[in-house]
C-alpha cells in the first residue's frame, strides 16, 4: 500500500501578494492530490479562531477534516488541522498541548485505510527554537502512549533550519526524518522548514516540494510531500 502525505503552512490563506484567497489554497491542495494533509496556520489567531477555509468549501474537495478542533469555528488546534480522503474511516482525533513560549499545539488523528489503522500527527513548532526539542519529545511521548501502535507519520512546519541538527536529533532513532527540500519563502525558497517524519513501518518511495506557479503565490510556504509504502 502506498499513500502520499503532505504538509502545508497556508499562512491563514494570505498569499505573497497580500490577498486573502482560501480558494487559491484549495486549488493548490488539488494540485497536490495527497491522501493525508497536515495544514498549519489554517485558523485565525484571535477572537473565535475561525477557520480561513469554510467547511462548505471543504465539502467540495476529496478530503474531510478530522475533528481535532476545540473551538466550534476552528478547523484545527492552534492552526493545525488534518485532512484525509473522505473514503478513509475516521477512528479518533485529538489536540495535543505542547510546552510553549508562543501559542503552539499539535494534532493527532487515527484513521483506517483498507483495514489498516494509521496515524498522522500535524505540528507547528516553536519559532525561537527554545522549546522545539521539548515539543518533539512531547509529541513522541504522546504517540508512544497511544493504546494501538500503528504506522505513523509526523509532519508540519518544524521551523528548523538544520537538516539533522538541533531538535531533529530527537527523530534520529526509529524514524525516517525527511527534509523534502527548500520550501520557505515560497517566491524564492532557501530554508527547509517544512518536514515529514515516518516511522520505520513505512518505506520512503519519494519526496519533494510542490513548486507550482499557484503555490508560489498562495502562501509564504510551499507544500512538501512524501510518497510512502507500508514496509
Amino acid at each position: 500500500m502506498q499513500l502520499t502525505f503532505a504538509s502545508y503552512n497556508i499562512h491563514k490563506a494570505v498569499g505573497v501578494d497580500g490577498r486573502l484567497d482560501p480558494d487559491r489554497i484549495l486549488s493548490v491542495l488539488r494540485e497536490l492530490d495527497a491522501d493525508v494533509i497536515a495544514l498549519q496556520e489554517c485558523d485565525r489567531r484571535f477572537g473565535a479562531r475561525e477557520s480561513v477555509i469554510s467547511r462548505g468549501a471543504l465539502d467540495e474537495t476529496p478530503w474531510h477534516a478530522l475533528p481535532v478542533a476545540r473551538r466550534p469555528h476552528s478547523l484545527g488546534w492552534h492552526g493545525n488541522a488534518l485532512l484525509v480522503r473522505k473514503e478513509f474511516e475516521h477512528l479518533e482525533a485529538h489536540a495535543v498541548d505542547l510546552p510553549r513560549l508562543e501559542p503552539r499545539g499539535a494534532v493527532r488523528g487515527d484513521f483506517m485505510v483498507d483495514g489498516v489503522r494509521m496515524r498522522a500527527v500535524g505540528v507547528h513548532l516553536d519559532l525561537s527554537g527554545l522549546r522545539r526539542r521539548d515539543q518533539i519529545r512531547t509529541v513522541l511521548k504522546h504517540v508512544d502512549g497511544c493504546d494501538d501502535a500503528c504506522p505513523t507519520v509526523l509532519m508540519g512546519d518544524f521551523n528548523q533550519w538544520g537538516v539533522s541538527t538541533g531538535a531533529m536529533r530527537e527523530l534520529a532513532h526509529g524514524w525516517h526524518s525527511l527534509a523534502p527540500g527548500r520550501s520557505f519563502p515560497s517566491h524564492n525558497p532557501v530554508a527547509q522548514l517544512d518536514r515529514i517524519a515516518a516511522c520505520h513501518r513505512w518505506r520512503v518511495v519519494e519526496h519533494g516540494v510542490h513548486h507550482s506557479a499557484l503555490a508560489a503565490q498562495a502562501s509564504d510556504h510551499l507544500p512538501v510531500w512524501a510518497r510512502l509504502e507500508l514496509a
